[in-house]
């Protein structure tokens, strides 16, 4: 999985990149403003189809329709998933407060994330990728491997074993003995009880059952799997990030389930985790323009990726 070497040595620092492939002070200054309208405007959109996808299975009842709306809400958890990762990196809302409010309470919370503890761990990720504080080991570790292990770990995934297996660990977390992993476990219990009373109140008690949490638990859980391996999955330490991570060609059909608001432009990010969502493929594009992603590295879609990810 890892590139050759002599695929790395085709970049060349250009004006706006510095040695290690970086944005230039000046350059950066422009990526890293965040777009507040944009990004409230995302958050409510967000809301919004989310709500109407709940509605539209409600109204028009049939089998059909509510298997549509299974699939999109695990979409859903997809962007809410973005949207808060974005929070964690206090790249959301420039004001602080504003974007940890959000990101817990609009984001995190509702789609079962104790995001101050996930940003610990994550920030832990950026710093030294396959390092020994690396949290993500479990999702990518070990990589290439066979293909029916790979039909294994996927269907454990829709069936919804594996996100009983994480869920049971929300319930252990509110009677922790950590305060702070306490905390956030009950916030996240007493968000989505207020989201059961609120399908009551309606008179359709069992929708957040149907549209909320089983789709977190199976259709999520594929999708958070394709997307994480995606990023890194047969990949080592090393200080050049085109060792510790993918990148692969963005397509209408990923970046609508898949990969959400350019979260998509991975090795961008990890180039620079300072820089808004928003302007990764700017990113990008000045990667390819000094010869720091070829198209000997970049895969061509997704599926090409996770075939040579199953490929042992």
């Amino acid at each position: 999985m890892l590139p050759e070497p002599e695929a790395l040595e085709s970049f060349r620092p250009t004006e706006r990149l510095i040695a290690n492939a970086r944005p230039a002070p000046e350059w950066r200054e422009e990526l890293r403003r965040i777009p507040n309208v944009r990004n409230a405007f995302a958050v409510f959109f967000l809301y919004a189809q989310t709500i109407g996808i709940v509605v539209a299975a409600v109204w028009i009842d049939n089998w059909f329709v509510w298997a549509l709306a299974f699939v999109l809400m695990g979409r859903a958890h997809a962007q809410f998933a973005a949207l808060m990762h974005e929070a964690a990196h206090r790249l959301l809302f420039r004001n602080r407060k504003v974007n940890d409010w959000v990101g817990r309470w609009l984001l995190g919370f509702p789609s079962f994330t104790p995001i101050d503890l996930y940003r610990r761990g994550h920030m832990a990720h950026h710093r030294d990728e396959f390092g020994p504080d690396e949290p993500d080991i479990p999702l990518y570790h070990g990589y290439p491997i066979p293909r029916d292990s790979m039909r294994r770990k996927l269907t454990r995934d829709a069936t919804g074993k594996t996100g009983w297996k994480l869920f049971k660990g929300l319930f252990r977390g509110a009677v922790s003995t950590d305060a702070a992993v306490r905390s956030q476990s009950r916030r996240i219990i007493a968000v989505q009880l207020l989201l059961i009373a609120l399908g009551i109140a309606l008179g359709h008690p069992w929708v957040y059952f149907i549209l909320w949490l089983a789709p977190f638990l199976t259709a999520w859980r594929v999708i958070n799997r394709l997307r994480s391996i995606a990023e890194h999955g047969g990949m080592e330490r090393s200080k050049d990030r085109r060792r510790t991570t993918h990148t692969v060609r963005q397509h209408l059909p990923a970046r609508f389930m898949l990969v959400p608001f350019h979260i998509g432009w991975h090795l961008a990010h990890h180039v620079d985790s300072g820089i808004p969502m928003s302007n990764l493929p700017k990113l990008h594009a000045e990667l390819r323009r000094a010869g720091y992603v070829t198209d000997d590295l970049e895969y061509a879609s997704y599926p090409a990726l996770w075939k040579k990810l199953s490929s042992r």
